[in-house]
């Protein structure tokens, strides 16, 4: 006879399958409903509604998903106190497989859950523009725009490139560091002396 505890542990191994798994069936269609979540996952729409009671819950919990990790990832890149160009391409190093992972998010945010989306990645937002302040403090980045503006805009290059052509493999991963340093102010040629050969 299962334990408490087994079922605990089965349970929560069916939440987290039925999320990796919405992960991947959202990420070909943003639209799908609950019921394709389900099928993808070999379950009955019950089991889905069981853990996640609406469409809403499900997003929801992905994306705080998301945004610990992005968080602890950016947590420990800015405690290496190095200069905000270096730390940002750390950041984007180290975030790549999450952002590809999670950028349906992006698709998400700009429809029915945007508010929901937006507000919980308020941690993420803030901890960025952080960085990005420091760096024009520091007359590493441009000036021309508030840093909290700044460094959304540097920050969805990163997820346009993760939806796009380019997001596997290294190719993307460099192009969306160069390409969101340069939306930060570096210049070129030390956007692309920071990316190095790094994968």
């Amino acid at each position: 006879m299962p334990t408490e505890s087994s079922r605990a542990r089965s349970m929560n191994e069916t939440r987290d399958r039925i999320l990796d798994i919405a992960l991947d069936v959202l990420g070909e269609n943003p639209d799908a409903g609950m019921g394709d979540i389900a099928a993808a996952a070999g379950v009955v729409r019950r089991t889905v509604y069981g853990h996640f009671p609406s469409r809403l819950d499900l997003i929801r919990t992905l994306t705080e998903r998301a945004v610990a990790e992005m968080t602890a990832v950016l947590t420990e890149v800015t405690a290496a106190d190095a200069e905000a160009d270096a730390t940002w391409v750390a950041f984007i190093a180290r975030l790549w497989p999450v952002a590809h992972r999670y950028r349906v998010l992006l698709a998400l945010r700009r429809g029915e859950y945007g508010e929901a989306i937006h507000g919980l990645l308020g941690p993420v937002d803030d901890l960025l523009a952080d960085l990005v302040e420091r760096g024009q403090d520091s007359d590493v980045f441009a000036q021309h725009l508030p840093a909290g503006i700044l460094s959304q805009v540097a920050y969805g290059v990163v997820f346009a490139i993760a939806d796009s052509d380019l997001s596997d493999g290294t190719r993307g991963a460099r192009a969306a560091t160069i390409t969101s340093l340069l939306m930060l102010g570096v210049p070129e040629s030390r956007a692309i002396t920071l990316v190095g050969d790094q994968p």
